[in-house]
């Protein structure tokens, strides 16, 4: 009897195969039940403590999500960013992209933390990523998608990965897309990706060449509606305030939603890396049009190329580590 159903157990597993292991690296597979034994409590944890963190800090949403991101662009999702120099290691976080603006580490911390309490070295520090970048998505009204799990804790990080991976605000349209491609991307994950502007901020010094010096001859972005312009320079000025902060969605920007979109159409979008979405290929304004008249679509599409952003060479099987602590290695 017993055999019959461990028999019936596989057959199933089989049957839904497509559906529960379609995210296929290296041999060994990420699934979103990957926990469900190990340490059943993961994602509620991981989702108590972040919805915690973002009603103390509605901004703690889009740092949390904009983490993963730039976890995932440097060597795969692998949490190599969380590392802290050490033994050898070069951190992630002194890079271009990282310095003086990735945050939420400390949110982190407090997830594995808890984690180990509950089922030590079981649940990873690139997993941990991953879920709360849904959840961050999630509690501020953006889709939610079940994210694949299993993926293993890095032993190395690269600073040069992350400067030369990671798209940066000035980069130009087809420098942006083949930052995507090189990932496995396209150009629908590209836009849809970036509609994660519409929560979070940005800093004075990533936008102010638009307001000032675009293309080196003393005149603002030509692209920038010249009003919203006049609004940005009262705080961001030629010379200092450079960590001054700016909303990357002036319109809702606590709220996810498509109005990021309708932004770029109004030639409102806060970076050259978002107004070029709109700008500089018709494939990619065609886009930006969808969104903006659909926001369901956008959710729809946002919640695929999360998935699939997430899915960037994971350590799977036995490579890498599963940390007790982010910050370091074991």
């Amino acid at each position: 009897m017993a055999w019959s159903v461990s028999f019936f157990i596989f057959i199933s597993l089989l049957v839904f195969a497509p559906i529960c292991f379609s995210f296929k690296s290296n041999n060994d597979y990420l699934y979103p039940q990957y926990y469900y034994r190990s340490c059943p409590k993961a994602q509620e944890i991981v989702k108590s403590i972040v919805a915690k963190a973002v009603a103390k800090e509605a901004r703690m949403a889009a740092s949390l999500l904009r983490l993963h991101f730039h976890d995932c662009f440097v060597k795969g999702c692998d949490a190599s960013l969380l590392l802290d120099s050490s033994r050898g290691i070069v951190t992630e976080k002194g890079s271009n992209p990282n310095r003086n603006s990735a945050r939420g580490f400390e949110v982190l911390d407090e997830i594995k933390s808890a984690l180990e309490k509950e089922c030590p070295q079981t649940v990873s520090c690139a997993d941990i990523l991953a879920l709360a970048a849904r959840d961050s998505t999630v509690l501020a009204g953006g889709p939610n998608w079940e994210v694949p799990l299993g993926r293993r804790d890095s032993r190395s990080a690269s600073l040069s990965g992350s400067n030369n991976n990671i798209p940066a605000p000035n980069n130009t349209f087809s420098t942006i897309l083949s930052k995507f491609k090189r990932q496995g991307l396209d150009l629908v994950d590209l836009v849809a990706l970036s509609g994660s502007h519409t929560i979070g901020n940005s800093r004075c010094t990533s936008f102010r060449q638009r307001l000032y010096n675009q293309s080196g001859n003393s005149q603002p972005d030509s692209t920038l509606d010249q009003s919203y312009a006049a609004q940005l320079r009262n705080r961001c000025p030629k010379s200092g305030g450079d960590q001054n902060l700016f909303f990357l969605d002036f319109v809702s920007p606590t709220k996810f939603d498509n109005s990021y979109f309708k932004n770029l159409l109004a030639s409102k979008g806060l970076l050259n890396s978002d107004q070029v979405l709109a700008t500089k290929s018709q494939a990619s304004l065609a886009l930006v049009k969808q969104y903006a008249e659909n926001n369901r679509l956008f959710f729809e599409h946002f919640a695929k190329s999360m998935v699939k952003m997430g899915n960037i060479s994971p350590l799977t099987g036995s490579r890498g580590e599963i940390r007790k602590n982010c910050r370091k290695m074991n």
